[in-house]
Order: C-alpha cells, then sequence, then structure tokens
C-alpha cells in the first residue's frame, strides 16, 4: 500500500472509512499481525456496532485465517471483552475492531498479544504499520487457519461480578446510559445478578448512533444522563462511550464526577482487601491520590499517561490497580487491563460501606485537593509554549519532573502539568491546589495566557 497511513496512530488503529481504513487494509493487517506476532494459539476477534465494523472484522479474520493462524470470533462486545478472551491461557492475542467515542464514519482497531499485552506505538505498531505500507505481509500459510464463533458473555460477566461482593451492595437506584454502544446487552447480563433498580438509557446497540455518538467526556453529552438520575431520583448515573472501556459517572444531584477524585475512592476500597498494595496513578493530577491512597495503607506510584504506557507500569510492579484522570481504571485481577464495567461495581460497593452520598464523598476531596480539570487549547506550536512556560516558571518552582510533559511544583501549595497531545497540536494543562481553590483559578488563568503561539494566535 503506497504513502503513509494515516490511521496508524501513537496507541491504536483509527481512520475513516473507507479513505484511511478499509477491509483491504484490515486483511493486510491480519497477514502482517501473523508475520509480526507470530501468535502461539488463537486469536480473539471482537467488533463494536459501527456499520463498517463486520466488514472490517471479517476481512482481518480472512487475512488471520490465510497466514495460517485460527481466530475466535467473540462477535459484537466491548474492548475489554478482547482483552479478557485474549488472556485466558492458550490464546495467542487479541483485536478489536473499534474507533470507540469517535464520530461515526470512523473506524479503527485495538491490538494485544498473549496474556492481553498491549501493542501500540512504542511495542510493535510501528513494525506492523511498515509491513502492511510496504506489501511485506509473508506468504499464505499451506495450512489456512480455522475461525470458530465463541460466546464469551457469561464468564466475562462471571469475572466482572468477582471484584465485589454482591450480596454486600445496597439496592441502589442506578441510571445506566449505554448510548447505542456495545454496553447495553452487558448490562443486561449483570441486572439479573445486582440487587439495583436499574433504569436503562439508549441500550440498544446502533451503529447509526441515534442519540449521538456516546462520548460522555464531552461536556454537552451528558445532560441526558444528568436530567435522568435527577428525574429518577436516582443515587448514581454512570455512560459509557462506545466500546465500554470507559465510564463516566454522575452524582444524586445529576453533577458530573470527575474522574480525578474517583481515581482515590476506588483505590482506597481496593486497598481494604490488599492493603500495602502498589496503586499507580498519571502525572496530570496526582496529590489527592497520593494521599488518598497512603492513608489507606497502600503505595502510591506515578505512571506515564496513556493505556499502553500504564499497564506497562502495573505489571512492572505488580500493581493492584492503575487509574487515570480521563475515565480509564486497570486492575491487576483482570490481566492489567482497562475496563469500563468493574469501575462503576466497584464505585457501588464503596457506596454500599457508608451512609455518604457520592456528592458528599467528592465534594470533601474536591475541597483538600481542588482541581482545573483537564483545559484544551489548540496551538500551533506546542513545544515552544512548554518552553516558555519552564523559563517563565523555573525560579518559583520547588520540583521540576519531565515524565509526561512538563510538571512543576510550587511549595507544596500548587501544581501544574502541561503536555502536549500526541496526535494534534493541542495543549493540555490540568493545575490543582492544596485546599485553595483561588490560588488554583488564579494559576490556570496565568498559565492559560501563556498558552498561545509566538504570535499571538491561540
Amino acid at each position: 500500500m503506497a504513502g503513509q497511513l494515516t490511521c496508524f496512530k501513537a496507541y491504536d488503529i483509527r481512520g475513516v472509512v473507507p479513505t484511511e481504513l478499509n477491509e483491504d487494509l484490515a486483511y493486510a493487517l491480519g497477514r502482517a499481525y501473523a508475520q509480526e506476532v507470530r501468535p502461539a494459539g488463537p486469536v480473539a476477534v471482537g467488533r463494536d456496532v459501527r456499520l463498517s465494523s463486520p466488514g472490517l472484522a471479517a476481512a482481518l479474520i480472512r487475512g488471520l485465517n490465510e497466514a495460517g493462524v485460527d481466530t475466535c470470533d467473540i462477535g459484537q462486545c466491548g474492548t475489554e471483552m478482547v482483552y479478557f478472551a485474549a488472556a485466558r491461557p492458550g490464546m495467542g492475542g487479541g483485536i478489536m475492531v473499534t474507533a470507540s467515542h469517535n464520530p461515526r464514519e470512523y473506524n479503527g482497531m485495538k491490538l494485544v498479544r498473549a496474556a492481553a499485552v498491549p501493542i501500540s506505538g512504542d511495542s510493535g505498531l510501528p513494525a506492523l504499520e511498515r509491513r502492511v505500507r510496504t506489501g511485506r505481509v509473508g506468504r499464505l500459510s499451506r495450512h489456512r487457519g480455522a475461525d470458530r464463533c465463541e460466546d464469551v458473555l457469561g464468564a466475562y460477566v462471571a469475572k466482572v461480578l468477582s471484584f465485589v461482593d454482591v450480596k454486600a451492595l445496597k439496592p441502589f437506584r442506578v441510571v445506566a446510559n449505554a448510548g447505542n454502544g456495545c454496553a447495553g446487552p452487558v448490562l443486561e447480563a449483570l441486572r439479573p445478578h445486582l440487587p439495583f433498580d436499574m433504569i436503562l438509557m439508549h441500550e440498544s446497540p446502533d451503529g447509526t448512533f441515534p442519540n449521538g455518538v456516546p462520548n460522555p467526556l464531552l461536556e454537552e453529552n451528558r445532560g441526558a444522563t444528568s436530567r435522568a438520575v435527577l428525574a429518577a431520583g436516582a443515587d448514581l448515573g454512570v455512560a459509557w462511550d462506545g466500546d465500554f472501556d470507559r465510564c463516566f459517572f454522575f452524582d444524586e444531584t445529576g453533577g458530573f464526577v470527575d474522574g480525578y477524585y474517583l481515581v482515590g475512592l476506588l483505590a482506597a476500597h481496593l486497598l481494604r482487601a490488599v492493603p500495602g498494595a502498589r496503586i499507580i496513578h498519571d502525572p496530570r493530577m496526582t496529590w489527592n491520590t497520593v494521599d488518598v491512597v497512603r492513608a489507606a495503607g497502600g503505595i502510591p506510584l506515578q505512571g506515564k499517561t496513556g493505556h499502553a504506557f500504564m499497564k506497562e507500569r502495573m505489571r512492572a510492579e505488580d500493581a493492584l490497580y492503575g487509574g487515570e484522570m480521563s475515565a480509564h481504571h486497570y486492575f491487576r485481577d483482570f490481566a492489567y487491563c482497562d475496563t469500563g464495567m468493574i469501575p462503576w461495581l466497584v464505585l457501588s460497593a464503596v457506596l454500599s460501606g457508608t451512609d455518604r452520598r457520592l456528592s458528599a464523598l467528592i465534594r470533601e476531596r474536591r475541597a483538600l485537593f481542588p482541581g482545573s480539570g483537564e483545559v484544551n487549547r489548540r496551538v500551533a506550536a506546542p513545544d515552544q509554549v512548554i518552553a516558555r512556560a519552564r523559563t517563565m516558571y523555573a525560579p518559583l518552582a520547588t520540583r521540576t519532573e519531565w515524565m509526561d510533559g512538563l510538571s512543576m511544583e510550587f511549595g507544596g501549595r500548587w501544581r501544574f502539568n502541561l503536555r502536549r497531545s500526541q496526535t494534534e497540536p493541542i495543549l493540555r494543562l490540568n493545575v490543582e491546589s492544596r485546599g485553595d481553590p483561588e490560588l488554583m483559578r488564579r494559576s490556570t488563568e496565568d498559565l492559560l495566557r501563556l498558552m498561545v503561539d509566538p504570535d499571538g494566535q491561540g
């Protein structure tokens, strides 16, 4: 395939169908995966609800089979169900056909090796891109691989439920917005096992996304869930993205819950059963997580943002749990992978163990460590802006780190992280303070004034 393949991104494959990603490319990728990864067992293949997903998955399976690799087609599912299937003994890897929360014209793929070890920008994805681009995808095998269909839903649901003591859960009323993505069938399968009064929204999978592409991280997409929580008098609201590897929470007032403060809540609960365990967090906002984890007897460790980096650090440290403020949650007992179903059940267990409401728990932590949330600005020269911030704040900083962008602390009073996007000319800013919301706000405003290009455009 001539020319640069723009659908190969930093962490996965993502592009517009059919101009950037099509069935010919999916077929070639299947053969390239067989050559590069050389799986020692069947490869699990799943797909999301997008209209282009069945054709892409079929072409991918054909490429794998013609290269001599057996495949296990688990059908329409969430990304974490592919991780679950790929992590089983004897499996050779897994590929999920999905574009997650991207607009409907997009599709993509997330790839893992055996044991659900990720394949991304620093662990094999560039080699796959070169093979597909240059046509070095290997000869056809004399022994065609076999494709078999398998329903893993029951085993997956049992695994998810194992993370909580179902008998100890209170009979909460829960609004669950599946966003017409893949989460609906899983919620239906979970419902008989839980004591909740579950109010399902947009639970029917529909690749036309009649209620909008499911991306609750966007503020404009939160209103329907928030209103439903209030109308139902619910204790909790949960919304998922298209492939449900991320979940987003709403408290009993309909308020959206910042993902940053959830990391500490989940970590503290899990540490009760495994005191002294390691917890991985990302560098964007850290102080609340570090404070909660230490108080709960755990060991907080910082890892680089991004699912591949987080999983690598999780495995290296044998960490119990890892959380990012972007709503990615990783669990050691789920093959160190991210999941959007386990976190809401764990949060339900947290709420079942206290008489306090979710809004009160979050309000307490936000008062101790007020944060800006992630603020994004499009600039043409993000590296120059980061260098300018470094120069301006260096005389005042008591600590500077470069693990993931620029992180600077100022006498334990406030800190910021400024990092560039992996795929766009965008800068991402996060600011937090210790108990001083006004200092946090002023510092955020000062940094935003710096986040413009040298010519003043930003």
